[in-house]
């Protein structure tokens, strides 16, 4: 009994966020209990089957002091998750034809034979590498055998080493690690075992771009991130001044010398280890939904659109000759397919069944235990084993964001915002003065107009249109507009799911509100003007200030008003309009 009350004690400690599910309520307790046995400090979770996503939950907390809940919304670094993305990337271009895995990446005939790298290989056999073995890790280099007095050989652990043997000022970047790897040479021949080696997709990366001639990131955000609707997924960095909207922190277990400054000792997580040099083996960070959305996009089943053919995904998924656990990026047993990812203050899994279910779990604290990730392992497959009836709702937020916003006056006391609507049911408009917003609206939570988020931020509406009409802006004030698409129908279940990334976003600055509502233009011969049109504009004003609003433009409770434009002008066209009439009285 008092195991039991001891561990209900831990569950309550554990905070837990996004929409709670009865049906996986045992993915709630089970969840907590990991993280409570191994101190872990927040985890995001999402669990698909047959195409949808059922399950998004976050447990704990996105910051080390423990205040800020982590949501399903929030960024975490995936570490060697990346390679999947890497592979997917490459394996599109071979479908494509731009690429073989056959062809050689190193020598004249390589995909990259310029000097840079030909004047730093000594070993021949490096001229024998391939597209093939760089994705089935069986180039040649072999991390567990150390190298230049280290106990092991890879360059992510000593990154201010290899700026110094490399003479170059840190922090170090890729293409100058790949060149310290080939002066190393290789452990063995190409192709005739299996090493899990980063370096390899780091160079793969710059095959990538090598064929493409653009950057890493660009192309695989335009060619397999949007196709597949994929969002929030981004290339991440070292610091936390740096850190990325909605990237939760990491808690970082020990201390190494910074990338910048070798005399100093800094977090391994934050400026240790060179995540900025990692991009295509190591740097990419997701939210756990929209890295099961990309898994989906491969996965080889009709539930959901594949990037991929079924033939390149067999050739992607078949085990390589070095080792039956290892295909092209994705590790293997059996039919299901999965991969692992751990830096100091990350630790992920993403996996694929085979019979159609797809979870991921992203931590922000790690462990090196081999009795850490068998429990972790084993999470996703004991929560399909306890669900009786899985819901019927698909959660995933719209996959086509709101854009081309734009800015105009229809009257005196309005800014009007226009967009063009992407694939959701409905959009929220969020304004906030003086800075942008650091709050966002949370899945599953519906908001009334006028409502406010914690930071401050205004739901200056919500509405199913493209359009939104903004009353009583204090000219003197800089406010930030947001449009939020989501969806809300029977198939989220009438759940209102939030696209956070991507949306497009006003500044609306005092200069540009002082642009809307230029003084009012009164002829310098009011003679020619006849009486009767200075009464009509005196009643247009007075119509204008007695006018209805609308939802989307009411004014937000809370806010500031701005000083009333419309009695300025009132008054200023009375005093024409007796001008005027003075005016005429003379002529008279």
């Amino acid at each position: 009994m008092f195991t039991l009350l001891l561990g209900l004690l831990c569950l309550r400690s554990v905070a837990q966020t996004g929409i709670a599910e009865p049906e996986l309520a045992h993915c709630d307790a089970s969840m907590q209990q990991f993280m409570s046995r191994w101190n872990v400090l927040g985890a995001s979770v999402a669990i698909s089957k047959d195409g949808k996503l059922v399950y998004e939950r976050a447990f704990g907390y996105a910051d080390v002091a423990r205040t800020v809940p982590m949501q399903p919304h929030n960024l975490l670094r995936v570490a060697s998750i990346s390679k999947t993305v890497t592979a997917l990337a490459i394996m599109k271009l071979v479908e494509d034809g731009q690429l073989s895995l056959s062809h050689k990446i190193f020598g004249s005939d390589g995909y990259l034979n310029g000097r840079a790298y030909a004047k730093e290989i000594r070993d021949p056999r490096l001229r024998s590498i391939t597209v093939q073995h760089l994705l089935e890790h069986s180039a040649g280099w072999d991390r567990a055998i150390g190298c230049d007095g280290y106990e092991g050989c890879d360059p992510i652990d000593f990154p201010t080493h290899v700026a110094k043997v490399m003479h170059v000022p840190n922090p170090v970047g890729d293409s100058t690690i790949i060149c310290y790897m080939l002066r190393q040479g290789l452990n063995f021949g190409p192709g005739t075992r299996f090493a899990y080696c980063n370096v390899g997709y780091l160079i793969l990366g710059k095959v990538l771009e090598a064929v493409t001639q653009q950057s890493y990131e660009t192309w695989v955000r335009q060619h397999v991130l949007e196709p597949t609707g994929v969002l929030e997924a981004h290339l991440g960095h070292n610091l936390p001044a740096a850190h990325l909207e909605r990237e939760s922190s990491y808690l970082s277990r020990y201390r190494m010398r910074s990338c910048y400054n070798g005399s100093r000792q800094v977090p391994a997580a934050y400026g240790g280890f060179n995540l900025e040099a990692m991009g295509a083996h190591g740097g990419w960070l997701f939210t756990a939904r929209d890295l099961v959305r990309l898994a989906l996009a491969a996965d080889g089943f009709d539930s959901r659109p594949d990037l991929l053919s079924a033939a390149t995904l067999q050739r992607m998924t078949q085990p390589s000759a070095a080792t039956p656990q290892y295909g092209k990026g994705w590790m293997l047993d059996g039919d299901t397919w999965w991969h692992t990812g751990h830096l100091d203050g990350t630790a992920s899994l993403l996996e694929r069944t085979a019979n159609g279910y797809t979870w991921a779990i992203l931590l922000n604290t790690a462990n090196g235990s081999p009795q850490f990730w068998e429990d972790l392992k084993s999470l996703g497959w004991f929560w399909i084993a306890g669900v009786k009836t899985w819901p019927t709702h698909d959660l995933f937020a719209p996959a086509q964001n709101a854009s081309h916003l734009q800015v105009t006056a229809p009257d005196a006391a309005h800014t009007r915002l226009a967009w063009t609507n992407g694939s959701g049911t409905h959009r929220l408009v969020l304004l906030r003065a003086d800075s942008p917003s650091t709050a966002f609206p949370l899945d599953g939570t519906a908001y009334a107009v006028s409502s406010m988020l914690a930071d401050g931020t205004i739901i200056a509406a919500n509405t199913t249109d493209s359009t939104a009409d903004l009353a009583h802006l204090n000219p003197q004030r800089t406010y930030y507009a947001r449009i939020i698409e989501y969806r809300q129908d029977a198939t989220t279940g009438n759940q209102p799911m939030y696209t956070l990334d991507g949306n497009p976003r006003e500044v609306l600055s005092p200069a540009a509100l002082s642009q809307q509502f230029p003084p009012l233009a009164l002829t310098t011969k009011p003679a020619k003007r006849k009486w009767w049109q200075f009464g009509a504009a005196a009643r247009q004003v007075v119509n204008a200030s007695n006018a209805p609003t609308t939802e989307s433009s009411s004014a937000p409770e809370g806010a500031e008003l701005m000083p009333s434009v419309t009695k300025t002008r009132f008054l200023r066209v009375r005093r024409a309009w007796r001008a005027g009439f003075a005016h005429l009285g003379k002529q008279q």
